[in-house]
Order: C-alpha cells, then structure tokens, then sequence
C-alpha cells in the first residue's frame, strides 16, 4: 500500500459568492514545481474530500465524488495544476462558515493536498539536499485550507527524510563497488 503524502505551499485561496447568493472558496492546492507536470493525468480523483489543516477526524466541508452531478466540489486539472472550487453552507455549517470569513479575511491563505506518489526521481541522494521529481500521483485522498503554508512541517521532514533514506539505500546497493574504489583511491592519495 502506498503511504499518502502532504504538501503545504503559499496558494491564493478566496471567497466568492454566485449568483443565487452562494458561498464558494476558489483556489488552486496542486501547481506543478517538483512535482511534474502531468504527474495528474493517470491520478484517481474520484473521491476527495475538502478539509481544513489536513484534519482527517473532522466532517469534510466538500467533496468532490465521480459521477455524482450534485458533489460540494469541482475538480479541473488544467496546465498549471489542479484548479478547485468548492461549494460551502455557511449557513448550517459553523466550520463552513469560519473558514470562509477566514479565507475572506485574508487570514488562512494557503492549500495543500495528501496524495500517493506512483513514480519519482532523486537527484544529488550525494549532496545534504537531495530533490525529489514526483513524475506521477497515485490517488488525491484530499485537499485542505491550511493555517500555515510552509512546505516544512514535522510530519513531513520525517516522512521526506524517510523516503531520502531508501532512496540512498536502493542506490547504495548497486554502487557498493564503486565507494569501495572511491575510498581506496583516496586512501592511496593520502599515503
């Protein structure tokens, strides 16, 4: 099973309101920077729930749900990423309603989404900051309005450093030989 992944950057994020006097946020939670571009075209998207702060155990304020004409959110991946809008009753909905005079108020500003990666690429696993090139996403489980839109995060480094270490690990394997030499050359030009 592949182990879902979050991502918070500085997105624009607002409150709108339709014509039949609806609340709406528009924002864009995916742009492609490391991530590729077209690592989306192949994503399941067919059920992604829309939360505040990645928070998993509270009721989703939308949902975006293949084949139902009637989902609180649309999904549309287009050139830059993943373009949302999501549809919230402010009226029933304390949580709703918070979050959209927040969003209104300037005062959360950022998206993020938790995601599985199907295909990557690491490049200088030699150096102390390795990149890592997401070629393809799996499945996006959500997309979330977060406090704090720093790509660093706690849970993050750990699960970063995670995936850094067996990246160097699967790489190590094949070039065992090849530090081997490395350090006996450099053993010879210090004698």
């Amino acid at each position: 099973m592949l182990e879902f992944c979050k991502r918070n950057f500085m997105f624009d994020i607002r409150a709108d309101t339709d014509s039949d006097g609806g609340s709406y946020l528009v924002g864009r939670p995916i742009v492609f920077e490391i991530i590729r571009r077209g690592a989306l075209d192949d994503a399941d998207l067919s059920d992604v729930r829309f939360l505040v702060n990645h928070n998993t155990g509270m009721i989703p304020l939308a949902r975006a749900k293949a084949g139902n004409k009637k989902s609180t959110m649309q999904l549309q991946r287009d050139k830059d990423g993943l373009a949302i809008q999501v549809q919230l009753d402010v009226e029933n909905n304390p949580d709703a309603k918070a979050l959209y005079s927040a969003v209104q108020r300037g005062d959360i500003s950022g998206m993020s989404f938790m995601f599985t990666i199907t295909g990557d690429e690491w490049e200088g696993l030699d150096t102390d900051h390795p990149t890592r090139y997401i070629n393809s996403i799996g499945q996006v489980a959500e997309v979330s309005a977060v406090k704090f839109p720093a790509y660093e995060s706690t849970e993050i480094s750990a699960r970063d450093k995670r995936a850094v270490e067996d990246a160097r690990k699967s790489r190590s394997k094949g070039s065992e030989d090849v530090e081997l030499e490395k350090l006996k050359l450099k053993y010879l030009l210090e004698v």
